[in-house]
């Protein structure tokens, strides 16, 4: 009986299938060809585009429009000038894009009266500082070297233009 019921839905599907071909294909190609018979239509032109006043500008007694309008500039107070404040315009050492957490000190070197210190980043690469170098991303200056550790003096903002001075360490790492 399951058979017989599958073999008649597949009979009529079959059939359904069979009696959509020609007559509907044959009457979407008639559609195209109208169409295509068809004589092209026109292109509407583009409208019309009106012509814009032209303003010349003649500054005789006018603020320049290109600077801004000092009275309308709110007035701010300057902070006092700290002599603390980084200086701007010198040039930046590698190891300053490096922030100290990321920096190992793994050892020293002594060449005369000069002691240098080896350092290393999160990447293995070795790096020889002296006193006076520049560390870390807060303009960390190396003030002395020692067997164990490396000592910078930081300048970090405490407020707008406002600058602070604070003692960082990096100890030998075994």
């Amino acid at each position: 009986m399951c058979r017989l019921l599958l073999l008649l839905i597949l009979v009529l599907t079959v059939a359904q299938l069979a009696g959509c071909g020609d007559d509907e294909t044959a009457a979407l190609e008639a559609y195209v060809q109208e169409i295509k018979q068809r004589p092209p239509g026109g292109i509407t032109p583009l409208p019309e585009i009106e012509p814009i006043e032209t303003f010349v500008y003649i500054p005789s007694d006018r603020r320049d429009p290109f600077v801004p309008d000092e009275k309308a500039m709110p007035v701010e107070e300057k902070p006092p000038e700290n002599e603390l404040a980084p200086d701007p315009n010198r040039r930046k050492e590698e190891l300053e894009s490096v922030p100290l957490d990321s920096l190992r000190m793994v050892g020293t070197l002594d060449q005369g009266e000069e002691r240098w210190a080896l350092v290393k980043n999160k990447d293995g690469t070795l790096y020889r500082v002296k006193v006076g170098n520049y560390l870390g991303l807060n303009n960390g200056q190396i003030v002395n070297i020692s067997e164990n550790a490396i000592q910078l003096n930081e300048i970090v903002a405490d407020a707008p233009g406002q600058w602070r001075e604070r003692q960082a360490t990096i100890a030998l790492s075994e």
